[in-house]
């Protein structure tokens, strides 16, 4: 009896540094062979909230600086082709308005979405060094088809002037549609296609996920409304004095101090607290704002997956993600958590 308790007294005693013991992946990369990706994360402002008097010339500085840095592959927060083919499968599930239809592309093309991917695809692996226009007009047709206006952008930048027009694939429709991409205030179009276009990439990848963050509630209005009384309760002065100091900024000729002011860690640290921490403390008959955590977090590891899909046949790739900046202290933790990556700070190719 005696040694039957000496037993089960060492062996409780040991059950607290078991349940301790945890493997720690973030050194299974040490002494690998081969470079190691870098991925940097730019926190971005949506440039369709921004004033009326704004101009896309006010991101030239803010570009020299990227390209300098000289990314291989550039990412944007909006829905990858394939995960609105599946939406548009599952209306009951995601709506019939999941992404905006591809209609008009499909009709001067031919091509659905699954179709338009695979010839994108295809037509990349054979990519000559140096497209012919009609070759860039067919991709940029093949892009807006599988729901990639951004990268059908990148295509039509390359264009020479006198050869952006229709043909190829490209009716009057679809030429419209980029000619209106470039009025239009929009980080993806604005940013990282005009950036992908400089620096000759064929394209951008669109890495934003929704299928794990539209709420079942029975009451949306409630949702939102519980939310928002969340973030004000979180938010403070110091979220109104960060506004303000956003107002100003981005009223500038020149956004770069907007971009240096919201990647700093006290802003980013700002916008987390108030998204997370306010609303786990909320009060909330139904739970709301603890769901939106919840799909927070899905969205985010979904888009952190997406990320890393795009160099996974590249080994040290440089990779520039450009998404909400209150994405960002995500994307760093958890891309910074994957073998072979290392995360570059942006206060370093902003400065």
């Amino acid at each position: 009896m005696a040694r039957h308790m000496v037993w089960l007294c060492g062996l409780l005693a040991a059950l607290p540094l078991a349940a301790e013991a945890q493997i720690d992946l973030t050194t299974l990369d040490r002494g690998m062979t081969g470079p190691r990706a870098q991925v940097l994360v730019l926190g971005t402002v949506h440039l369709s909230g921004m004033p009326a008097s704004f101009k896309p010339a006010a991101l030239d500085s803010l570009l020299e600086r990227l390209a300098a840095w000289r990314p291989e592959i550039v990412t944007i927060e909006t829905e990858p082709g394939e995960e609105c083919d599946t939406a548009a499968r599952h209306p009951a599930r995601y709506g019939a308005d999941y992404c905006a239809s591809t209609a008009a592309a499909r009709a001067a093309t031919g091509l659905d979405v699954p179709a338009a991917l695979a010839e994108v695809d295809k037509t990349l692996k054979a990519w000559p060094a140096a497209p012919a226009p009609a070759q860039r007009r067919r991709l940029a047709a093949a892009f807006l088809a599988a729901h990639d206006p951004a990268s059908g952008y990148v295509q039509w930048l390359q264009l020479p002037e006198s050869e952006r027009r229709a043909g190829d694939g490209l009716d009057a429709k679809l030429v419209d549609t980029l000619v209106r991409i470039a009025q239009r205030n929009n980080e993806n179009y604005q940013l990282a296609a005009r950036l992908a276009a400089r620096l000759g990439l064929q394209r951008v990848y669109p890495v934003d996920n929704h299928t794990g963050d539209r709420m079942d509630v029975p009451d949306t209005k409630a949702f939102a409304r519980s939310l928002e009384a969340a973030w004000a309760a979180g938010g403070g002065d110091e979220w109104q004095q960060r506004q303000k100091q956003e107002a100003i900024l981005g009223a500038a000729d020149d956004l770069l101090p907007l971009y240096r002011y919201i990647n700093t860690p006290e802003s980013l640290k700002l916008l987390a607290e108030i998204n997370v921490s306010a609303s786990l403390r909320a009060s909330s008959r139904d739970g709301y704002p603890q769901m939106f955590v919840a799909g927070w977090e899905i969205r985010n590891l979904r888009m952190v997956a997406y990320v890393r899909e795009t160099f996974r046949e590249r080994p040290g790739a440089r990779v520039l993600s450009i998404v909400g900046s209150s994405h960002k202290p995500w994307f760093d933790a958890w891309l910074g958590q994957l073998q072979g990556v290392d995360i570059v700070d942006v206060a370093s190719v902003l400065k």
